[in-house]
């Protein structure tokens, strides 16, 4: 199943984050399901979550389940990859060929991911699918600071990156715009934000577990430890400094999956 990512404004750091904020019930689900209780085990009765029809959990103490040193954590991907018969990614940009910002942005943002020389490439279009193995589609959000997208299914990457108008504004560089659009290709390819555990980390505000979302949080090797502000392309908000271009754990995670 796919699985949309989104990013919207967050009043928290004048960050910008990918991922609508759960209600208190859903996360306290989520935060049950990452650790380790069974779905069929968990009830929600009344807007109260119950684990074996009778013990009631708090918000406060499903995130407490969760408690684990920080210094453990590291990249991780969705149960879904793009798979080996794809080796040309097309990204159709039409839309965005009349904003100048937008245009430049996003031909950095897929030369970012073909400076490393990964098994597959991509190649931008104006709409021809010639020589595609699979197709992204770039289109304008309206009325959104951020953008969204969502993750492969079956071995393709997921089919459309949505960058948000409110990005036009001049607050917003072009290296800033570049950042989002690499963030939203990456989770086209499979990355889940690298501080999903804890979206305090890169958003502000209280700890916030998104859960596996049903596409799985899966380790990458070899990932540094820990999650830091600016420290990944990957995580869950951004700033309006950001520079646009990989980290080395990201290139790290990149090539220990591609």
């Amino acid at each position: 199943m796919k699985k949309i990512a989104l990013y919207a404004l967050s009043a928290a750091f004048l960050a910008v984050g990918c991922g609508s904020s759960q209600n208190e019930t859903q996360e306290i689900v989520d935060n049950l399901v990452q650790a380790g209780f069974p779905r069929d085990d968990i009830q929600v009765v009344d807007g109260k979550v119950y684990t074996g029809w009778d013990a009631e959990v708090s918000l406060q103490a499903s995130r407490e389940m969760l408690v684990s040193d920080l210094s453990t954590e590291e990249q991780y991907r969705t149960t879904n990859l793009v798979g080996t018969t794809i080796t040309n990614i097309c990204v159709n940009g039409a839309a965005f060929t009349t904003n100048a910002k937008f245009n430049q942005a996003l031909n950095m943002a897929i030369q970012n991911y073909n400076n490393e020389a990964l098994r597959w490439h991509m190649t931008r279009t104006s709409g021809s699918t010639t020589g595609c193995s699979a197709t992204i589609t770039a289109q304008f959000a309206q009325g959104v600071t951020g953008g969204s997208s969502g993750f492969p299914s079956g071995g393709r990457p997921f089919n459309t990156i949505n960058i948000g108008t409110g990005l036009e504004s001049s607050t917003f560089s072009v290296d800033t715009v570049e950042h989002v659009m690499t963030h939203e290709l990456g989770h086209t390819i499979g990355f889940r934000h690298s501080d999903w555990f804890n979206r305090a980390i890169s958003c502000g505000g209280a700890a916030s577990n998104e859960g596996t979302a049903g596409v799985g949080a899966i380790l990458i090797p070899g990932t540094p430890s820990g999650a830091t502000v600016g420290g990944s392309i990957m995580n869950a908000c951004f700033r309006q400094s950001e520079t646009g271009e990989f980290t080395a754990s990201d290139r790290t995670a990149l090539h220990a999956l591609y």
